[in-house]
């Protein structure tokens, strides 16, 4: 099908993409990963964003948070919606499968003034948590889907926070939902939705299915339409709305180890030149940066155990040994940290076989559901114990 360009909206005053008040000028967003998505990380991105191209655009999205688990003030949740001062819009997303919890957590939203933007997470393929009808279970219940969004909204009746909702294609090729969920969601005062073009059945295995966000964005026409799979490079999400015609981009693993990616994608996006990938002596001053971020955040401790996975992906490709990957795999300390990046060749161009998938990959898989889960798609009993009490994923 065909669309507009996506670089048009940078000659124009308008928004590159706007969500209820929400105004972005780069129609991209961080999709929210557990144990990344930070404010440390989210921190990164948004400075190098503002580095290399003047100016921070997209939407940066905290890791989910569990809606019982914040109303219930657990520690580490209420940890993971720190934000830094200079962050803006806040966006936070939520995991829920009760109507009730959704409530009273996007109430707790809006009165205590933790947030700016609401997301919703339907798309969670996880095993442990299918099994109870959660994640991407839910809006095979239709009914039980359309309560929950419904109470996100009338949550935030009368602000300026809108609510945003995240799903799948569908459990697996024999059970699509997303084009009732969209509907749904829109109906029900969500101001955008997004897909990630996979069934939870593919898990994040093999290919996007573009199509669909197209199909998606056919069906639902009062509220942005978001695409969200195998966006690696800024060149992808330039096709990738082109041939779906969607108003935005989600992106998700293609970041990890590449923080500077969300300036690219900006620079594209608007028909600007894109800044240069980095060479090894910049991304090994990133990775420093991000361990202070991280220790800042989490104390040096747990910030160093932090770092560590992701010194794995920012090194993806480059010609560093064995033993200093293995040594900063064991990393203690920023000092520590500081001292072993410092011997990377620092004039290695970042490499060819650096780009691609990224992160968790696996295989398909049926989806763990309840027993009798797909009897009745009207049914809108909440799930026993798909309320998660831990964030994050």
């Amino acid at each position: 099908m065909s669309a507009p360009d996506p670089r048009a909206a940078s000659t124009t005053g308008d928004a590159a993409l706007r969500i209820g008040s929400i105004e972005l000028s780069s129609p991209v967003v961080l999709a929210p990963m557990a144990g990344v998505t930070n404010v440390a990380f989210r921190t990164l991105c948004r400075e190098l964003e503002l580095a290399r191209t003047g100016t921070v655009s997209g939407l940066y999205v905290c890791e989910m948070v569990t809606a019982r688990a914040l109303v219930e003030r657990h520690p580490a949740t209420m940890h993971m919606t720190t934000f830094a001062p200079e962050e803006s819009p806040r966006s936070m997303q939520l995991y829920t499968v009760d109507p009730e919890n959704t409530y009273a957590a996007a109430k707790m939203i809006v009165d205590e003034d933790l947030a700016d933007h609401i997301d919703m997470n339907f798309g969670c393929p996880v095993p442990k948590v299918t099994r109870k009808g959660g994640g991407s279970a839910i809006p095979y219940k239709r009914t039980l889907f359309r309560k929950i969004v419904a109470a996100a909204v009338r949550a935030t009746e009368g602000t300026d926070i809108p609510v945003t909702v995240k799903f799948r294609i569908g459990i697996d090729d024999e059970h699509h939902t997303h084009l009732d969920a969209g509907r749904i969601a829109a109906e029900e005062g969500a101001k955008a939705v997004a897909l990630h073009a996979r069934t939870a059945s593919q898990r994040y295995s093999g290919t996007a299915d573009w199509d669909e966000i197209a199909r998606l964005k056919e069906h639902v026409t009062s509220v942005p339409v978001l695409g969200n799979g195998d966006i690696f490079e800024p060149s992808d999400a330039v096709e990738m709305m082109r041939r779906t015609g969607c108003d935005g981009v989600v992106i998700g693993r293609g970041c990890l180890g590449r923080p500077w990616l969300f300036a690219e994608l900006a620079a594209e996006l608007n028909g600007v030149t894109a800044p240069e990938a980095p060479d090894l002596g910049e991304v090994a001053q990133i990775i420093v940066r991000h361990g202070q971020l991280l220790a800042a955040h989490h104390g040096e401790m747990k910030g160093m155990r932090e770092i560590r996975k992701h010194v794995a992906w920012y090194l993806r490709g480059f010609p560093v040994g064995s033993d200093l990957r293995q040594r900063m795999a064991l990393v203690s300390t920023v000092d520590e940290l500081r001292e072993l990046v410092g011997s990377l060749p620092a004039d290695a161009p970042f490499p060819r076989d650096g780009h691609g998938p990224r992160g968790r990959q696996g295989s398909p898989a049926q989806v763990a559901l309840p027993h009798g889960w797909l009897d009745d798609p009207e049914e809108d009993v909440v799930p026993d114990g798909a309320e998660i009490m831990h964030s994050g994923g």
